[in-house]
């Protein structure tokens, strides 16, 4: 792909705004939220806060409700230390505070295993990047929404935020969908405020975890949890990782707003008070987006199709007195991509040039969740929810007088209701169990026709109906002294549709050494139920009639095995290491005795092959992970991942999966300049670069698919060809301009700034009667201006 005029111009047009940095008024906002008990969430009062970056430190302790206020903080990067008697003291540093909006707390802190008069403080970025969920102990840390923000190529995207992560790979550039430790990306689980949700992605494939664009607003977010393995008992229907994400409350207190607009479309956000002087509040945000902009400056993601997407989220969050914690909230994007042949057949150079094509996809999930705290040790949290899908495929084939025919069409829509129910109580400072109760009805719609091997339409599924999905889990953290933590469960599954169960133990455990060194270790029986459509596709017998073989399928089965060893180098500075090992069962192959066939080497869901649970897998690994966190204006993450990951199918032997890269190296580096006359504005860059050993294909037989005009693979053969290496390089330069109403922020995201093409896989076109190599995106920018008051 060849850099036009207009790309060659959009960084000059950046750097042109970046040099207006000129402020002569000294900026102040306000810090303020909320300190609680991390494992019972129960207020803490009397506890101090404190920025210890302004000359003199600016401090408030919390009221009775466990509040505090922090008011004429001056902009820019701070430092918050909170401590409390009898609990370990924490220390947020360089938390960034612009003029346009307030920062809003809630900060948990852990009670200290020792007495008053023994209580050590922790080193000061010991928590940093550590899991919000306290049963946490390894294969997990917090996503935080800053590092959404500011990562080059994340564009606000928590799932493309963890591809920086050690462990994690993307199998396509197109795509948000992550590939954790070897696994097929469809092993991934979303949860939103507690619950499971579909998919969350715009342009998401049947069974995809991942699609083109995120649905979730960066606006709408809440740092969060992100999971590569060894999950505590509370996940469930999760085999390789889990995004477990938070929505924000609103402002309480003051009108807020968001603007931004850019060459991926434009979106609003607004948050308040619901009624001046409660504590209820309101948060939401709109998108429209349309990628026609991109498509005009030469870069055509899609083809010649400008796909235009739109979605919408909010929360209100109403605590009462007595009756506990309500929100209610939502999240729903729709998505529709059309590409229609040209209607002169000499422009046709290939085969797929001759066909209309449209794709519509829909997703959305609306919940009400309920915190009760019934004492000050114990509280029950429940949520119930409704969701959901629907992805729509329509493709015609046009003949040389321009007269269509139906070539493949598919409509899958699913519906579910989901009650989920959780008690937690902290007996005291060494124990803490919580238990509870997931129930899921899952409806589904599912309808798929397409060519046989003979060119001739055929059903390949026709289904309607409902079934349910019961999960229960207890879990117990016991801290045995105060460098030894013991977190210990139970997961148990049950599918209604074919009466499949699974009982899952989990094991966790950490050794804190000091206060710098920590080693930890974990265990856990993990499994997932198929997509729907995979249970119902249809195979025709030879008197037309037609069985489903798929329907008694088993749940997908790993054990995950991990150990970790966590070193602070210096207060900034953190080694982590882990190595893994995890053996896949009772997976889905095809049945014939000579199958190659695994539905560890699919990216989506839709499988129309009969299959058996016979078939086994292995993934083992070490990764490494160098974090220097954000202090004195600058960060690194340097990320290492070494692996092998194997499937044997139906046919005995042992091969490498399609996702098997083998190793993985990301490297990702950011600093900020402090501008203006009063140093209150800020210029940040960003800078990424990966490479990866490339994906695993399978050789096409071109004699035979000449023979037969489809595509044939060399079955025996499969996963034996590796693409090369990949590899991409993306920076980011942004300016935030504070101002006494307002801050106002611009930024380019340049992906892939050496324009390389790497290798997606091949086909065979029937038209050339030639093995093509399709490849991945080339250069493509991202223009972004955004308004904060």
């Amino acid at each position: 792909m060849k850099i036009n005029y207009y790309q060659k111009h959009l960084l000059g047009l950046v750097l042109l705004l970046l040099c207006y940095t000129t402020n002569a008024q000294d900026l102040s906002q306000t810090i303020r939220g909320r300190i609680v008990d991390k494992e019972s969430q129960e207020p803490l009062i009397g506890a101090t806060v404190a920025i210890i970056t302004t000359n003199p430190p600016i401090g408030a302790s919390t009221d009775v409700s466990g509040n505090f206020r922090l008011d004429k903080v001056p902009v820019g990067r701070h430092t918050l230390r909170v401590s409390y008697v009898g609990y370990e003291e924490q220390v947020m540093p360089e938390l960034l505070l612009g003029s346009g909006k307030e920062l809003v707390l809630t900060i948990g802190l852990s009670e200290s295993f020792k007495t008053l008069k023994e209580v050590v403080i922790s080193a000061e970025e010991q928590s940093k990047g550590n899991p919000l969920n306290e049963m946490a102990m390894i294969s997990s840390r917090s996503i935080a929404v800053e590092e959404t923000k500011r990562y080059a190529a994340s564009i606000n995207d928590p799932a493309r935020a963890a591809q920086n992560f050690a462990g994690v790979g993307t199998s396509d550039d197109q795509s948000n969908e992550i590939v954790v430790r070897g696994n097929s990306p469809r092993g991934v689980l979303w949860r939103i405020e507690g619950i499971e949700v579909p998919n969350p992605s715009h342009f998401a494939e049947e069974g995809a975890a991942g699609g083109a664009i995120s649905i979730l607003s960066v606006n709408m977010l809440e740092n969060s949890d992100f999971y590569t393995g060894a999950f505590p008992a509370e996940y469930g229907n999760a085999l390789s990782g889990i995004f477990d994400i938070r929505l924000r409350n609103g402002n309480n207190e003051k009108r807020e707003y968001a603007f931004q607009a850019g060459l991926l479309g434009v979106d609003f956000a607004a948050e308040g008070p619901l009624k001046q002087g409660s504590k209820a509040s309101y948060l939401a945000n709109y998108r429209y987006s349309t990628l026609a902009m991109l498509n005009k400056i030469g870069i055509k993601i899609t083809g010649d199709a400008s796909p235009v997407f739109q979605d919408f989220s909010y929360k209100l969050h109403l605590p009462t007195e007595k009756a506990g914690i309500f929100s209610f909230w939502g999240i729903g994007g729709l998505s529709e991509q059309v590409m229609e042949a040209s209607r002169n057949v000499e422009e046709w150079e290939n085969h797929w040039d001759r066909f209309d094509q449209s794709f519509k996809g829909n997703m959305g999930a609306a919940g009400v969740s309920h915190m009760l705290f019934l004492d000050k040790e114990d509280y029950l949290s429940t949520s119930f929810a409704v969701s959901g899908s629907s992805n729509k495929i329509a493709v015609d084939s046009l003949s040389t007088d321009l007269s269509s025919s139906p070539f493949y069409h598919q409509r899958f829509q699913y519906n579910t209701a989901r009650l989920s129910s959780m008690y937690n109580r902290k007996i005291n400072n060494h124990h803490t169990f919580r238990a509870g109760l997931i129930l899921s009805r899952l409806g589904y719609d599912a309808f798929a026709e397409g060519p046989d091997e003979n060119d001739e339409q055929e059903r390949l599924i026709e289904q309607q109906g409902n079934t349910y999905l019961a999960q229960s889990y207890a879990q117990w953290k016991y801290r045995l002294s105060e460098q030894l933590t013991l977190n210990t469960g139970l997961h148990a599954l049950y599918l209604g549709l074919n009466g499949n169960t699974s009982l899952e133990p989990r094991l966790g455990l950490k050794w804190q050494v000091n206060a710098a060194r920590s080693f930890s270790a974990g265990f856990g029986l993990h499994s997932r139920h198929e997509a729907m459509s995979t249970y119902f596709a249809q195979q025709r017998l030879q008197d037309d009639s037609f069985t489903q073989p798929n329907k008694g399928l088993g749940f997908t089965r790993a054990a995950h095995y991990v150990l970790g060893y966590d070193q602070m180098l210096r207060e900034d500075l953190r080694l982590k290491v882990e190595t893994y090992y995890q053996h896949l069962y009772n997976i889905p192959v095809g049945a014939g005795l000579g199958s190659t066939l695994s539905t560890l080497n699919h990216e989506d869901g839709f499988v129309t092959d009969s299959l058996v649970n016979t078939g086994t897998g292995r993934n083992y690994g070490l990764e490494m992970t160098l974090e220097k966190f954000f202090t004195n204006n600058y960060y690194f993450l340097l990320t290492t991942s070494l692996y092998d990951s194997r499937y044997t199918a139906a046919d005995g032997i042992e091969r490498d999966t399609r996702f098997n890269g083998n190793y993985i190296v990301n490297f990702l580096a950011g600093k900020e300049f402090k501008v203006g006359q009063n140093k209150q504005n800020l210029i940040g860059t960003s800078f990424k670069l990966v490479s990866a050993g490339g994906n695993r294909y399978t050789p096409i037989d071109l004699e035979k698919s000449r023979e037969t005009g489809n595509e044939q693979l060399q079955g025996d053969r499969r996963n034996t060809i590796q693409a090369t290496d990949y590899f991409r390089s993306d920076i980011r330069v942004s300016y935030r301009k504070n101002k006494p109403k307002a801050s106002y922020i611009i930024s380019l995201d340049i992906q892939n700034i050496t324009n390389r093409l790497n290798v997606r896989g091949i086909h065979y076109d029937r038209t050339k009667e030639e093995i093509v190599t399709i490849y991945q995106n080339g250069l493509i920018p991202v223009l972004n201006y955004r308004i904060e008051f």
